[in-house]
């Protein structure tokens, strides 16, 4: 089972459906005015709400750029659908640590453990690591049931940023035609069924 595949196995409970991630770029205002349109049940504080977390940074940008290279592991882009990155996943991050900032020290905190690791182990920050290495050091917090001594916070960081990562990607349109949701369509009579005609003695009627 592929990365890809086995994001779909997990269950995607911090999806919130009613988030629009094109809302969620930093300082894009005209972008978050077209989405009020878009939904114009949302109340005057949702949207005073969403254009004061839109007005500033929380991550600096090697954590931005961390983050661009954790969720593209995550989902890499195949030749079904794009990246994570693609769909714009670190912006969905950004804004949800501004909406939800239990998450904050969390994830700071991840990101620098994470670099502490790599600095020890490759003398580079995990941004600036080779690819291998980059995977190498996923690897090892990636799997709970087989991570080794000392390496709980990573676990515990990798999970969140695995399940943010999902519900960021699936989220977006690339997401939703990668799991090849088709939404409600009609459904087309084609008569009663030939054994259930043959059943009751009418398949030549």
């Amino acid at each position: 089972m592929n990365r890809r595949d086995s994001l779909k196995a997990i269950g995607l409970t911090a999806i919130s459906a009613g988030l629009v991630l094109e809302a969620c770029k930093p300082g894009k205002e005209k972008i978050v005015k077209v989405e009020e349109e878009a939904q114009p049940g949302r109340q005057d504080f949702e949207i005073a709400r969403d254009k004061k977390l839109n007005s500033y940074k929380f991550f600096n940008d090697h954590e931005m750029a961390t983050i661009t290279v954790l969720v593209d592991i995550i989902i890499p882009k195949d030749d079904k659908s794009g990246s994570a990155s693609e769909a714009k996943v670190p912006d969905f991050i950004e804004f949800i640590v501004k909406d939800m900032p239990e998450h904050q020290t969390p994830m700071r905190g991840g990101l620098k453990w994470l670099d502490l690791q790599c600095l020890n182990r490759f003398e580079k920050t995990f941004k600036d690591a080779s690819l291998s290495q980059q995977i190498e050091m996923v690897d090892d917090i990636a799997y709970p049931e087989k991570v080794k001594p000392g390496l709980a916070q990573g676990v515990a960081f990798f999970n969140l940023m695995r399940n943010l990562t999902a519900s960021g990607f699936y989220t977006t349109e690339i997401g939703v035609n990668d799991l090849g949701y088709i939404g409600n369509v009609p459904n087309r009579w084609e008569g009663v069924p030939a054994d259930v005609l043959k059943q009751y003695g009418m398949e030549g009627v």
